[in-house]
């Protein structure tokens, strides 16, 4: 790549007044506290992928637990079994963050995806005016035109023992002849109130420090710290009859009717059996 088309790039950050850029000074003057989580709020112009750098920052010893990597623009997105996302650069947010909560036991991690989950959309509906819902175990619904559409996802993954690296992608400002796929949607598409991403991402990062500092607290158990339950209060999935497929072809179908202690899905099929299914075990939960 050429000066020539660094300098282009720059220059492009202004092009569309409709999708300022992210300003990172303020936000680390915003979030950045002594005593809270946020250690550190990085903003970069493009990416491959924030996950992707932050996993390798922190395996190198040069992240710690509570930094923030925020892109305008990632080439590369990955979502759930390396799913790829595009959206154009500035029309969404695109970010990860690294939590180390070592004194959670290891068996409670799996939490971290759905806790980040219900953060997102208690901060988004606070900061956007805009009611969301989960789709377990990793996306983001809002309504748009009386349908249920996809407008965000969570990709959990460890990085060493350095922790987990959280991202989330969620889509603010694209337009109808911008969405990827017919079932995708957007925060300006659902009627949000603002579409400011400086705002809409200190919603969530603050929500997520308090339900992590909650979680923290209760020793990882989703009792105590209120996240099953909270969770399941914001689950579109519950009381839905869906298909769970797996590896190797298989396919568990029936009502959807909790999230157990361990964040897993709980199916109750025709033949009266109760069938969990972890986040990590499926291919696709699809309505049957």
């Amino acid at each position: 790549m050429t000066d020539r088309d660094d300098a282009a790039r720059d220059r492009s950050r202004w092009s569309d007044l409709d999708r300022p850029p992210l300003d990172g000074t303020a936000l680390r003057r915003g979030l950045v506290r002594q005593g809270g989580l946020w250690t550190d709020v990085e903003v970069v112009q493009r990416t491959g992928s924030t996950n992707s750098d932050l996993v390798s920052r922190a395996a190198e010893g040069r992240a710690g637990e509570g930094v923030v990597l925020v892109a305008e623009e990632q080439t590369a997105a990955r979502g759930r079994l390396d799913r790829r996302w595009t959206a154009p650069p500035r029309s969404g947010l695109f970010f990860s963050v690294l939590l180390a909560p070592g004194e959670v036991p290891v068996a409670r991690w799996g939490w971290l995806p759905l806790l980040t989950g219900v953060a997102v959309a208690t901060g988004l509906s606070r900061a956007a005016g805009v009611d969301t819902a989960l789709k377990w175990p990793n996306d983001l619904l809002v309504t748009v035109g009386g349908a249920e559409r996809k407008a965000g996802g969570i990709l959990a993954e460890r990085a060493g023992d350095a922790g987990v690296v959280i991202g989330v992608g969620i889509n603010v400002t694209l337009r109808a002849d911008e969405l990827p796929v017919p079932t995708a949607g957007s925060l300006a598409l659902a009627g949000a109130v603002s579409t400011d991403r400086d705002t809409l991402l200190r919603g969530v990062l603050r929500a997520l420090e308090q339900w992590y500092g909650r979680w923290r607290a209760a020793d990882g158990d989703p009792g105590p710290s209120g996240l099953q339950e909270t969770y399941a209060a914001g689950c579109a999935t519950l009381g839905r009859t869906v298909r769970a497929e797996l590896p190797g072809d298989r396919a568990v179908t029936g009502e959807a009717v909790a999230v157990d202690g361990d964040g897993r899905l709980v199916l109750a099929t025709a033949e009266g059996v109760r069938q969990p299914i972890g986040a990590g075990d499926i291919v696709h939960l699809r309505p049957a």
